[in-house]
């Protein structure tokens, strides 16, 4: 779990924002509309989009790979009772999603400027999704790990 904490931070914290797009990229937009897109796009230029499409394929490939790893460790080594071991198929999800999202993304910066408006909706469909998952299996582990902590002490005073 170390080893995929590490991967998840080296990359969120350094990786991605060291990446010269021009602008945001769509993956870190809640939702976003077909105009925002198109001007993200536009922003970011053929060589960043061309850029982003080569990240979206290796990196941002990689990267559910590694905290989906990091986050169904976690959930299920330290969840607070047997049942909720089901649990762990959240970040699981959320990480198909998130590939989903990726190849949405990758079709859109390849065809720009042809990209249909439904096109954009399904793509911020996915990153909506993603980003809301997220925020509710991060905070389900973070709970799991007080929850250890706690016990732990508990077991340690007594």
């Amino acid at each position: 779990m170390l080893a995929t904490f590490v991967g998840t931070v080296l990359l969120l914290l350094f990786v991605f924002p060291s990446i010269p797009l021009g602008a945001e990229s769509l993956d870190v937009q809640q939702s976003y509309t077909f105009g925002q897109a198109m001007a993200l796009m536009e922003q970011y230029g053929e060589d960043g989009r061309q850029l982003y499409a080569w990240i979206s394929l290796t990196l941002d490939t990689l990267f559910p790979i590694i905290y989906v790893t990091f986050f169904v460790g976690v959930i299920y080594r330290f969840r607070p009772v047997e049942p909720l071991r089901y649990l762990v198929f959240l970040p699981i999800i959320a990480g198909f999603i998130d590939l989903g999202e990726n190849i949405q993304v990758v079709t859109m910066l390849l065809q720009y400027p042809q990209i249909s408006d439904s096109q954009v909706q399904l793509a911020s469909l996915f990153t909506s999704t993603k980003h809301i998952l997220g925020v509710i299996y991060q905070a389900y582990a973070v709970l799991c790990l007080v929850w250890a902590g706690i016990k732990f002490l508990v077991k340690k005073k007594a």
